[in-house]
């Protein structure tokens, strides 16, 4: 859409150099000096195609050449008085390049916003009193539809942008929502349905084989909860940690969350929830039987903070680093790593016989 407003600019320029080109040719044999009306046109003319075709290749100089379309711009409006007599200055004659200079102050307005445009329009207004040496009524109403162009096209833009930014998070949801729904058919038709079979017949079976069922009932009942309980996005492609979180509760599994949602960008939440369960996911594996765990969700302005701790048998603090030695880096990856992706901290504290503290922490930013 940008680019789009930046065809519409060059389609301007176009339009009011042909309309500049028709009043100096009508008023060529007026002018005190008419060769320089000719040449001040082609100067318009040849910044006209440099420009055009500058903005259209150089995306990351186009506030550089917004300000130099100014500069020139200006320089042709102060260059009427070379041109033109001074009577007919006096007598309200318009400037050479007219309604040509305006397009300066809409580059302004499409390359920095609202505030670029009232700069540029403030240029090119300075411009045109200082040719006339005064203020006529015809043109204090330009210099008012300049700084108006300026102030409404750089606000259009910044509009525009917003727009843009929101359909392309709306589209990106779309196909993230688009993929669970792929992975949770494919999960509830086979993974669930092994798990439902293992917890059914360690039941009927007894003995060792029931903290098997039990096991399985549980990551039975966690992944169901993951693949079907997805929550809607809410503000501005945000969603409320809070919803992530609570299905991963039963059991021997607390979670306390705030009484008010935790907003958090998609990704970010998501993150957060992931990179939880795999935290309870190792608790389970290797706290032990009786191992209990907690989920405590802090939201403290400026970022979120989520603890996992449990009361089984810890792990020496040199574990972690022997099992990435070893390849296994479960914990690397699918806790410390995930919350990394996305800006943040994780920490991993544990001690033989006292259990196992995951804190994981995000910015809000």
């Amino acid at each position: 859409m940008v680019e789009q407003m930046w065809r519409a600019v060059g389609v301007f320029r176009l339009v009011t150099l042909v309309y500049a080109g028709v009043l100096i040719f009508g008023n060529y044999g007026r002018y005190a000096h008419p060769a320089g009306g000719i040449l001040v046109l082609g100067i318009m003319a040849g910044w006209s195609a440099t420009t055009t075709v500058a903005y259209a290749r150089s995306p990351e100089r186009r506030a550089w050449l917004a300000a130099a379309d100014v500069v020139v711009a200006v320089l042709i409006v102060i260059g009427t008085r070379w041109v033109e007599t001074a009577a007919r200055i006096d007598h309200g004659a318009a400037t050479l390049p007219v309604s040509w200079a305006a397009a300066s102050v809409l580059a302004c307005a499409v390359a920095g916003g609202p505030w670029a445009g009232l700069a540029g329009a403030a240029a090119v207004s300075a411009a045109d009193v200082l040719e006339r040496r005064a203020l006529p009524q015809n043109t204090f109403n330009g210099i008012v539809l300049l700084l108006i162009a300026g102030i409404v096209g750089g606000h259009v833009v910044r509009l525009v942008l917003r727009a843009e930014t929101a359909a392309d998070r709306a589209v990106r949801l779309e196909a993230a929502t688009a993929e669970r729904e792929r992975l949770a058919r494919d999960i509830h038709d086979s993974v669930l349905q092994v798990l439902a079979l293992v917890g059914m017949r360690g039941r009927e079976l007894g003995g060792e084989a029931a903290d098997l069922a039990r096991l399985a009932a549980e990551q039975e009942k966690a992944l169901r909860s993951l693949v079907t309980g997805a929550p809607s996005p809410g503000r501005d492609g945000q969603v409320d940690l809070r919803t992530l979180l609570e299905p991963l509760a039963g059991g021997r599994i607390t979670v306390s969350c705030p009484g008010d949602a935790v907003w958090l960008p998609y990704a970010t939440a998501e993150a957060l929830a992931a990179a939880a369960g795999e935290a309870l996911g190792n608790a389970r594996r290797h706290a032990g039987v009786d191992a209990r765990a907690w989920v405590l969700l802090e939201d403290e302005g400026g970022a979120v903070t989520v603890t996992v701790r449990d009361d089984g048998t810890g792990f020496a603090a040199s574990r972690l680093a022997q099992a990435v030695e070893a390849g296994r880096i479960g914990v690397a990856q699918s806790i410390v790593g995930r919350i990394h992706e996305v800006g943040g901290e994780a920490d991993v504290i544990s001690t033989p016989g006292k259990g196992t503290e995951v804190g994981l922490r995000v910015p809000r930013d």
